[in-house]
């Protein structure tokens, strides 16, 4: 096969030519695939999320969405900077109904580290279970696995509690839990598993971690282990979110 040139030569490489003139047309490459562009607010949804979970500067998600979704002493530091969101400095337009809307959707989306699969599951979910739907999607994203793990302080982040559950360093009820999508119950117990450097590692981190108010959370620092004593309610969610706009967003 010979490769033709963006001028229609040929291969310089190799010095190949075409047969005739008639073959030397400049080669048309596609368009790149964009991820989808909000253009109200300019959020470039799906940005670096092929992982799974958000890989890319934390601190421009915090500006953006105007809220500390991310928890990392460096994020914090660079918002409280730059009060302001992210770009060019210019003329912001006021953002549409579905531009808000999709602010409200992100707010939960990084929060717990979602991606956009696994929350209109639990969108599902919540809509098939009785009371308020936007309650119960938040309910849902409470009783994590990961999101227990950072609420009890065994995490200072939930980045980091994921990243402990994907590894397998805790147990749920004594079998070892390396999904951070696992839905906790009444009465369920999350230690880390018995391992001495697990130990020393997690006790540092429960030493140091900032104190949480979560009643419906018992915490053992010595041993190291969680309870879950109740289900949390509405009012113990910790991400001030419009959870109406974002039932409105996903009903579509």
């Amino acid at each position: 096969m010979v490769w033709e040139t963006l001028d229609g030569t040929g291969c310089s490489r190799h010095k190949c030519r075409f047969p005739n003139d008639s073959h030397k047309s400049a080669v048309t490459y596609p368009a790149p695939v964009r991820a989808h562009i909000d253009p109200s607010i300019g959020f470039e949804e799906g940005d670096k999320t092929l992982m799974g979970r958000y890989t890319g500067p934390k601190a421009r998600i915090n500006r953006r969405l105007g809220f500390q979704v991310f928890e990392t002493t460096g994020a914090i530091r660079a918002s409280e900077r730059k009060e302001y969101p992210p770009g060019m400095a210019q003329r912001r337009r006021k953002p549409t109904n579905y531009g808000l809307a999709l602010i409200e959707k992100q707010k939960i989306k990084y929060y717990y580290g979602l991606r956009e699969k696994h929350l209109r599951k639990y969108f599902d979910k919540a809509r098939r279970m009785k009371g308020n739907t936007g309650e119960n999607l938040l309910t849902l994203c409470e009783r994590r696995l990961d999101n227990v793990v950072r609420r009890a302080g065994l995490a200072h982040t939930r980045p980091q509690a994921r990243q402990g559950a994907v590894h397998g360093h805790f147990q749920l009820n004594g079998k070892r839990a390396t999904k951070p999508s696992m839905i906790v119950r009444v009465g369920d117990v999350i230690s880390v598993r018995n391992r001495p450097n697990l130990k020393k590692v997690y006790a540092e981190v429960v030493a140091s971690a900032a104190a949480t108010d979560c009643h419906w959370l018992t915490l053992d620092s010595e041993g190291l282990s969680a309870t879950v004593t109740s289900l949390p309610g509405f009012d113990d969610v910790s991400l001030p979110v419009d959870v109406g706009q974002v039932v409105a967003f996903l009903s579509r």
